[in-house]
């Protein structure tokens, strides 16, 4: 353990709830690091990750996004070239640009695609699948509305998805934010989770909220936002 997380680790008492002010104080704090470290939210949910129909999975548009632009590429046919180009799109193609994927070419954060081209787009799932980037209807990257698509994402939208553990783990911005921004995103992130309770899933839904910087301790928050 570095000397610099010992530290951090002091100014945090791991039995304590934080009020969601303090907790953005306190991250703040805490970030050590020579980079402007990423404000990650985690939330425990009291799910059965290995029951398919308990995944907790959506999008939602922080409203201060997250500190750091993302390169979105679309793949589609015809109009819709256009209009991801118009939108802001920093990759658009259709059979060349998945011909380039296809030879390891993935310089892009996000990529979106149009129903009509997913069947061509399946020849190189064994590429993106691993990486997490292949396009799905749930994180609301494959659709026929690019323009809208393209400007959410650019602007902040972030997709949630809980893992084996059943937690979410998401960043919310950066340690530079004012403390305003942050705790404005991480209420936005928690109210849209709060709201995915899958039907299936009994008793408490979400049992913890953390938040901490990239090199930093955790830091409980208690849930009344």
């Amino acid at each position: 353990m570095g000397k610099k997380l010992q530290e951090s680790l002091k100014l945090v008492d791991k039995n304590k709830l934080y009020t969601l002010d303090e907790a953005a104080d306190l991250v703040k704090q805490t970030a050590k690091a020579k980079f402007d470290e990423s404000v990650e939210v985690h939330i425990k949910l009291g799910i059965d990750p290995k029951q398919s129909d308990q995944t907790v999975r959506g999008t939602v548009s922080l409203p201060h996004g997250i500190g750091k632009t993302r390169k979105v590429a679309v793949v589609t046919k015809g109009e819709k070239q256009k209009d991801a180009k118009d939108a802001g799109a920093d990759m658009v193609g259709g059979d060349d640009l998945i011909e380039d994927i296809s030879k390891g070419s993935l310089d892009f954060d996000i990529l979106v695609a149009t129903p009509d081209i997913m069947k061509d787009l399946s020849k190189v799932a064994k590429i993106l699948g691993p990486k997490g980037l292949m396009p799905n209807p749930k994180s609301g990257t494959v659709t026929f509305e690019i323009s809208e698509t393209v400007k959410e994402l650019k602007k902040g939208r972030v997709e949630y998805k809980n893992d084996s553990y059943g937690i979410i783990h998401c960043a919310v911005g950066k340690v530079s934010f004012d403390k305003e921004k942050l705790t404005d995103n991480i209420r936005t992130l928690y109210e849209a989770v709060s709201k995915s309770k899958p039907s299936s899933s009994k008793g408490q839904y979400i049992k913890s909220i953390s938040i901490s910087s990239t090199m930093g301790p955790g830091i409980y928050v208690d849930q009344k936002m």
